[in-house]
This record gives C-alpha cells, structure tokens and sequence, in this order.
C-alpha cells in the first residue's frame, strides 16, 4: 500500500536477453540446482570459471533489491494484513466521524447560549479532538509496523545474498533497479531517474536476484518472471 499501502533511481539499462542461456522467458536467468533436503536453499547459477583453491573472491554480479521486495511471499503476506488492519481502523473511523457529524447537526436545533447549546457544543469539540488524536495514534502504529516489517526483510535478504555469495566465491554485490521502462514513458520525473542508475549494462549472468528470492521464498515457489528491459 504501500503506504502501507506495500508505497518503494532509475539509469538506462540493457540486459542480455537470458531466454537462450536459461531456457525460460523473461528477463531472469533460469533455476539454479535444487537443494538437498534440510539444507539451506543456496542454489549456484552458471558463473565465470572458478578460482584456484585458496584465491580470494573476485565476482561481481547485481541484485534487484526492489524485485525482491516486490515478489517476497512473507513480505507480501504482512504487509497485506497491516493493509487489512489499516481498512478496518479506517471504518470505524468513518462511523466517528459520522457520530461526530450527527452530534454537530443536533447542535443546530439549541438555541445558541443556553446551557443544553454550550454542553453539546463542548461535546463536539472533545470528540473531535479525540478523533483527531486517535487517527494521529493509529497512523503512527501503521508506519512503525511497516518500517519493522521492511528492516526484518531487509536483513533476511542481506543474509541470504551473504550466504549465497560465499557459496559462490563472489566478492561484490552492487544494488541496482532492474524494472522495465515504458518507451512510451511521458514523465520527466520518471525518465530522468530512469538515466541515473547508475548501472548501464550487465550481462544477465550476473543478476543474482532469482537465485536470492529462490532462498527466501523456498525452492518450490513458483518464482514469477518478468519482462526484460528495454
């Protein structure tokens, strides 16, 4: 919702159509090797020739953080329910609201200085004030439970790409946005983001991101695809 509703630069990438090197469609190299039963989910992809015994890590692959974020079942799964939680305080808001109106409308129907006017009238503006101070409330809770829930996905991920790039003998992992552009795309905002990032070109062997989204969502989880960049 990103707020809660699950709302999330931009540079002009090309990437290698991986359809021939993986088999699949998409923009995303294929499966690596299952994992053996009750073992951590690591799963190799084709990478450079291996290292001699003993040599430090020399890779450096990408990894699209906010694919990750997008297609995390557990991530998905909680924010779905904070948004759940935040439409149900919304409704009973709104029935506030409502009750607050109705009390302003019989307001209307005392003769303004009399006791019974000035007593409603205080109660309009208590309830008021405590409508305003329990939506301030609300909001408050709803953004610390979307920011806990992003800082603990976050460190999975952080783990399982750590995990993954000992397995492999990797020695950099660079951050970069892997979401296709609309050639068509009007907005300035947008296109000038879209010329920042900072990575131009990669060669798709080197994005990691299924791999790490397979660790974390488990090896049979359908991982979904998605459209190469333009």
């Amino acid at each position: 919702m990103s707020r809660t509703h699950v709302g999330f630069a931009i540079a002009a990438v090309m990437i290698t159509a991986m359809a021939s090197a993986s088999g699949q469609p998409g923009g995303r190299p294929g499966p690596g090797v299952a994992p053996a039963a009750g073992a951590p989910a690591v799963v190799a992809v084709p990478r450079p020739a291996a290292a001699p015994t003993g040599a430090a890590p020399t890779q450096v692959v990408v990894l699209d953080v906010g694919y990750i974020f997008k297609n995390h079942a557990g991530f998905n799964a909680e924010m779905a329910k904070i948004k759940d939680d935040v439409m149900a305080v919304e409704n009973r808001l709104k029935q506030e609201q409502e009750r607050i109106r109705g009390m302003m409308e019989q307001l209307k129907s005392f003769q303004p200085g009399t006791p019974e006017y000035r007593k409603l009238e205080g109660d309009v503006a208590k309830a008021q004030g405590d409508f305003q101070v329990k939506a301030q409330l609300e909001k408050k809770d709803f953004l610390e439970r979307e920011a806990k829930v992003y800082h603990r996905v976050y460190g999975e991920v952080e783990q399982a790409v750590s995990t993954f790039a000992k397995s492999n003998r990797i020695a950099v992992v660079l951050r970069f946005d892997g979401e296709a552009v609309d050639p068509k795309e009007a907005d300035r905002g947008k296109i000038m983001a879209h010329l920042s990032r900072p990575i131009v070109y990669h060669d798709g062997l080197v994005d990691i991101t299924p791999d790490v989204l397979r660790m974390l969502n488990g090896p049979i989880a359908a991982q979904p695809q998605r459209q190469p960049l333009r």
